[in-house]
């Protein structure tokens, strides 16, 4: 009888395709996990980041409106300061096209190239009583943030 028992069970093969899946499974897994872990860091890294990125805006807007505009142009970054000669500087942010007032609207900051970037909205007001929406990017010397881009405020 014994013998009739393991005629009517015969022995369970695992499925090679069954322990594929589950192994597949475990990876996406493990995956998935160091995936979410590293957003939660980056988006940790950039969070704290909002402040400066504004306090840096703030601070070359007030020395532009104020016409205090060499002090604007030493916080500018280096890639914007060998653009413009400090005297062109000065001669584009003066006049009757210089910044009066400015009100700094969104903060954004990502990353591009593996660094930190910030990109601020401010309005202006011009001292003809023009209105303008500017877009001001803030990039990371070092540990300072400063404004960069192609043209004068």
């Amino acid at each position: 009888m014994a013998s009739e028992g393991a005629a009517a069970y015969p022995a369970r093969r695992r499925s090679v395709w069954r322990v594929a899946l589950v192994a597949t499974g475990l990876i996406l897994l493990v995956c998935c996990i160091g995936a979410a872990g590293l957003g939660v860091w980056n988006l940790q890294a950039l969070r704290g980041t909002e402040e400066p990125v504004r306090a840096a805006a703030d601070a070359f807007l007030h020395d532009v409106s104020a016409g205090n505009a060499g002090h604007a142009y030493d916080e500018l970054c280096p890639a914007s300061r060998q653009r413009w000669t400090r005297d062109e500087f000065v001669r584009r942010t003066g006049g009757l096209d210089a910044v009066l007032r400015y009100t700094i609207g969104t903060v954004s900051v990502a990353t591009k190239d593996g660094r930190p970037h910030g990109t601020v909205t401010v309005d202006v007001v011009r001292r003809t009583g023009a209105v303008e929406r500017r877009t001001l990017d803030v990039v990371q010397d070092g540990r300072t943030w400063r404004v960069c881009g192609d043209t004068p405020i």
